[in-house]
């Protein structure tokens, strides 16, 4: 069965989360360092797993307008496409840190591992990819 990759990308980090077979649950993967051998990482990830679709934050500012880092996530889509047929959807992604924060405080206890920059990316991605399982969820299930 395929699976549906969620990532919050970063110009340091890039958070990852998986999908269920079902499509219905999101489960945080670890982080990944964002560097010359990440978009390697992905893709392989995407293989092993058999990912029909991947779902990208983008991150708009507050009005709507492209932020400085969604140029960085257009090229990054751009060497994705290149190097796989994969369909890429984009999501706004406003807010998504603060409410992945918010989730944090409530389920993890101690207040060192809260303050992890990875765990923040690791929720975020979470959060983005569960917001679009919801959506495609049929309204019967």
């Amino acid at each position: 069965m395929t699976r549906i990759l969620g990532l919050d990308f970063g110009e340091k980090r890039i958070g990852l989360a998986l999908s269920d077979p079902t499509k219905t649950l999101a489960s945080p993967l670890p982080t990944l360092p964002n560097n010359k051998l990440t978009l390697d990482k992905i893709v392989d990830l995407i293989k092993k797993n058999d990912v029909v679709q991947v779902i990208i934050g983008y991150p708009l500012n507050m009005d709507g307008t492209k932020s400085k880092i969604c140029e960085l996530v257009d090229k990054f889509v751009n060497d994705l496409k290149s190097k796989t047929e994969i369909e890429v959807i984009l999501r706004d992604e406003r807010l998504t840190s603060f409410i992945a924060y918010k989730q944090i405080i409530e389920s993890v206890k101690s207040k060192k591992k809260r303050q992890e920059k990875a765990l923040i990316d690791q929720f975020s991605a979470r959060l983005i990819l569960q917001e679009y399982l919801d959506e495609i969820k049929p309204k019967n299930s």
